[in-house]
């Protein structure tokens, strides 16, 4: 029996997680463990450890680190915390891998952990480039402690080799947010809206607005900007998810709840939507607006604009139907008017997601269930010819 154990500490990692969870949880010859930390344990980012639990997972560790300042201190000082907890659970779980997906601090500190107990790293989503925030350097890190890797693209899975990483162990499946969007049922219009208590419609924007970890400009500077150009547009709806836990987030967070209350009878937030709630919603906004990753990786395959805003997902590949501006109010003015013009919705009609490619989770659990773990005990650095 393979222990194999799935590390979440946010809502959208855990909504790409979530199918091949239960891949592993129904097979027979495999045994899932779960453990659930940061954000999916706090009240203020919509305990959503709970969401985990009403789909039938059991959630064998909870590892709390709490972040008591918005500011680098309190991240490290989180981190610390993390770290004790994680290599508790983990030596009472014992697994014989553990599964981390991207680039937060949190999955850093499950990687370190688990390379020092000797326990084989499996990571989703190395080779990345995000320029704008310090998850790029992590990244780069959990991929160089990680054992066999899966990238979205081809281009990723060149760049984890040229990270030292044998091409024995590195596999390009395909981005497995993009494959749920089609294998989740989503909901209708109707039953949409009456969860939500908010109509949707051609006039409506989703929003999810996160800290630039490396930008030269505040949060509160970014988010201000933000507000002030949406201002300029009177008849939108809005639809808000809430920041993650990065440093500069209270300020985002503050922000958008006191937009939403002075704006009352066309914005909302959320502090989670929960994937099927977030999938869902993309069926019926005009366009995508922020700078998450899922904008460029997901939200095209929808096949409606997004418009990426700042630095923090420069470099990442992107398809015809994203459109860059920077974060100043004058430029997300303008950005707006492209992506909701009539013209650009036809092109993101038409364009291809770059991420997509078929049985994304079905190739990642037929390799880590079955890839010999004696093969992953040491690691070698894999020279370019």
């Amino acid at each position: 029996m393979r222990k194999i154990c799935v590390v979440t500490g946010t809502r959208a990692e855990y909504g790409l997680l979530s199918r091949l969870m239960r891949m592993v949880d129904n097979a027979p010859d495999c045994q899932l463990q779960v453990i659930a930390t940061n954000m999916h344990l706090m009240p203020e980012y919509g305990n959503t450890y709970q969401e985990i639990e009403a789909d039938g997972f059991c959630i064998d560790e909870k590892v709390f680190m709490y972040k008591r300042s918005d500011d680098a201190y309190g991240v490290i000082n989180s981190m610390s915390e993390e770290m004790a907890g994680m290599n508790a659970a983990l030596r009472r779980l014992s697994p014989d891998m553990v599964v981390v997906l991207g680039d937060r601090y949190e999955m850093l500190v499950v990687a370190i952990v688990a390379m020092l107990q000797r326990i084989p790293i499996v990571h989703l989503y190395g080779g990345e480039i995000s320029e704008g925030a310090v998850d790029d350097c992590i990244r780069h890190c959990i991929t160089k402690l990680s054992n066999l890797h899966f990238t979205s693209t081809e281009e990723n899975r060149k760049r984890v080799i040229q990270l030292g990483e044998d091409p024995d162990t590195v596999f390009y499946v395909g981005a497995i947010g993009v494959e749920n969007m089609k294998k989740i049922p989503l909901l209708g219009k109707e039953d949409l809206e009456r969860s939500l208590d908010f109509s949707l419609g051609t006039d409506t924007i989703m929003v999810t607005y996160h800290p630039v970890t490396l930008g030269k400009r505040s949060a509160q500077e970014d988010i201000s900007d933000f507000l002030k150009a949406l201002d300029n547009f009177p008849n939108l709806r809005i639809l808000f998810t809430m920041p993650n836990s990065d440093q500069g987030g209270n300020s985002i967070k503050s922000a958008i709840e006191s937009y939403c209350r002075l704006h009352s009878d066309r914005a909302k937030c959320f502090a989670s939507l929960g994937v099927k709630r977030y999938l869902s919603a993309m069926q019926y906004v005009a366009a995508v607006v922020g700078n998450s990753s899922s904008g460029l990786v997901e939200v095209p395959s929808f096949c409606i604009p997004t418009l990426n805003i700042g630095d923090r997902q420069k470099g990442r590949t992107r398809g015809r139907s994203v459109y860059d501006c920077a974060s100043d109010t004058d430029a997300v003015t303008n950005g707006l008017n492209t992506v909701l013009s009539q013209e650009f919705r036809e092109q993101a009609k038409n364009a291809s997601n770059p991420y997509e490619k078929e049985n994304t989770a079905e190739n990642i659990f037929r390799i880590i269930s079955a890839y010999p773990l004696d093969q992953l005990s040491q690691k070698i650095f894999y020279d370019l010819k």
